[in-house]
């Protein structure tokens, strides 16, 4: 297995060039299964989860030419299209779910297994089987108990949703499903993040008749059928604000470019409230470390537009080296706090009270052998191994791959010493 080998590394400094989003592609991708003319993708990053959902597509039916080389994937979905995803494929990503929606409405029928992804914490899917349910699917019940979705339906007529949690993977599968829908579907206490509203705007490119994406109620007018098109994904706000931390606790100055930072507001405003010097212009963000002392804050995970969770254990990095105690609420995922015990072992000394952490900050970290527990878990022991004397072995780095593109060539471009170690 390969591993990462980080060592103290002075400020980083220079300018980094943010990619495309992989939560905002993986949907989008799915939905290319809604028509049978060819979609083109562009700012496609080079990642694991992409690539398994190209094989994903691929197994269904649909000739996907990718060339992530040049960032860019095309998939032609025409013919005829498998109404079954392997499992093989399904338990590598949480994402499979996302072609749900998508397979009822071009076979009648949809069976996926349960899907794997990060172990932190429960994510079911109830809510998308809510939304197919008042589109008209059938769920049987029989299978689900055995971790089988099996999903079918004559025809979807548009409803009235209501989450009772703002899911993004339930708000981008029933938006999906009612694309082409009979009648009209509102979307209540829908989701809100970005990679939400730039499904929405692929979709409408393909003649969707969407309304409202970005703010908490959706409505969607079912069309007949939709077209190819091309489309530019979004640039990645997590691996945005993955950067800003790492510019910020090196004491670094760095230049983000690609970004959208009002995407990162909530970030933006933590990372200030720690002392941190940002400002923005035309060629991006620019983020320094070096300008005011690290200071402590508190924060709390909230569905957008508050501070997310995929943001908690970078941010937590930070958190340990800044001068003062700090504590950390995490109210999306119950289980998203296994990179404490990674932090500890490297000197942190974070307690943990049920779903809000201790950090008494201003530790002096040592290098140690730790574990990347999950993706954006990963990231965050890297960024820790920049500050920390000695060095730090980093393993189970396929979480890493799943969501950061070349990350180990970003980091080194800005002065980080980090090596990939193939064992």
């Amino acid at each position: 297995m390969a591993k990462f080998l980080v060592q103290k590394s002075g400020p980083l400094n220079g300018e980094v060039t943010i990619s495309g989003a992989k939560n905002a592609v993986l949907p989008i991708m799915a939905a290319t299964l809604l028509t049978e003319e060819k979609c083109e993708i562009r700012d496609v990053p080079a990642l694991r989860d992409v690539e398994v959902m190209c094989r994903l597509l691929e197994s269904l039916g649909a000739t996907v030419n990718e060339d992530l080389g040049r960032n860019k994937v095309e998939i032609s979905a025409a013919g005829s299209i498998s109404h079954e995803a392997p499992f093989d494929l399904v338990k590598m990503m949480r994402a499979s779910i996302l072609v749900l929606g998508a397979l009822l409405l071009r076979t009648g029928r949809a069976v996926i297994h349960l899907p794997g992804g990060c172990a932190i914490g429960k994510r079911p899917v109830e809510l998308h089987l809510k939304g197919l349910k008042a589109l008209g699917a059938v769920i049987d019940e029989e299978k689900l108990q055995r971790g089988i979705i099996d999903a079918s339906a004559d025809k979807l007529r548009g409803a009235t949703i209501y989450l009772d949690f703002p899911s993004v993977g339930a708000t981008e599968v029933i938006i999906m499903a009612a694309a082409l829908a009979e009648g009209t579907t509102v979307l209540e206490n829908a989701a809100q993040e970005p990679e939400i509203v730039d499904l929405a705007n692929f979709l409408n490119k393909m003649g969707a008749r969407i309304k409202g994406a970005g703010t908490d109620t959706i409505k969607v007018d079912g069309v007949t059928s939709l077209r190819g098109v091309s489309h530019n994904v979004i640039p990645d706000r997590i691996e945005a604000g993955t950067f800003m931390v790492g510019a910020a606790m090196t004491k670094g100055n760095v230049l983000i470019k690609n970004v959208v930072p009002d995407h990162l507001k909530a970030v933006i405003a933590k990372l200030k409230e720690c002392g941190v010097d940002i400002t923005m212009d035309d060629d991006g963000v620019r983020v320094r470390g070096d300008v005011n002392e690290l200071t402590a804050t508190d924060i709390k995970t909230l569905p957008y537009p508050g501070f997310p969770t995929d943001m908690q254990s970078p941010f937590m990095a930070l958190l340990t080296v800044a001068k003062g105690p700090s504590r950390v609420i995490e109210t999306v995922f119950e289980n998203r706090f296994m990179h404490v015990g990674e932090f500890n072992r490297m000197g942190a000394n974070i307690k943990i009270s049920g779903n809000c952490s201790m950090i008494p900050g201003g530790k002096a970290l040592k290098g140690a052998q730790v574990v990347a527990t999950d993706l954006r878990a990963g990231a965050a022991v890297v960024l820790t191994g920049l500050v920390a004397d000695g060095i730090t072995e980093v393993s189970q780095i396929y979480h890493v791959d799943r969501g950061y593109e070349r990350f180990v060539e970003k980091l080194r471009a800005l002065g980080a010493n980090i090596m990939r170690v193939e064992d």
